[in-house]
């Protein structure tokens, strides 16, 4: 059994206003990242203000008080939830961060009454395509508003209170 480093079993994983300097630089980040891989029209980031309404709840990972992680639920088609902005710096990738993050997004789902989880991601982040395989996600059409597009594929997972 692999086993996390100190520092990250002290990972502090809550639901933030996303408008605060240091997640508005994460999510900066984020978008650099996507945009280094992929065109504009491939991209299905929300933004800040969307991120802040109230069917989204954003959480943040901090390690020593420093945001080092994000995700979030949207909650925007009664039968499921969808995980978006799911996202670990470059500094804190690879040390169980991004599995921590995505084990309390499906939490969270599941305690606001979702029985299904889904997701877009695109072809070119491997490691990402990864984590959400091994935690039991599988590949499915394209959902809700989404076109089919050769750079996305699109994940769902079936909830359980186990």
């Amino acid at each position: 059994m692999k086993r996390e480093p100190q520092a990250i079993r002290a990972l502090d994983i809550q639901p933030e206003d996303p408008a605060q300097p240091d997640v508005i630089s994460l999510i900066a980040a984020s978008d650099e990242y996507l945009a280094s891989l992929y065109p504009a029209q491939s991209n299905h980031s929300l933004d800040i203000a969307s991120l802040g309404r109230p069917e989204v709840t954003f959480f943040v990972a901090r390690l020593d008080g420093k945001a080092v992680g994000c995700g979030a639920i949207s909650r925007r088609k009664k039968e499921y939830a969808e995980i978006k902005r799911m996202f670990v710096a470059r500094n804190a990738r690879g040390t169980g961060v991004g599995r921590r993050v995505l084990k309390t997004l499906e939490a969270a789902a599941f305690e606001q009454g979702y029985r299904v989880l889904r997701l877009e991601t695109g072809i070119s982040q491997p490691e990402a395509i990864g984590l959400y395989r091994s935690a039991g996600f599988v590949e499915v059409e394209p959902f809700g508003d989404y076109m089919a597009d050769p750079l996305s594929i699109f994940f769902e997972k079936r909830l359980t209170d186990k």
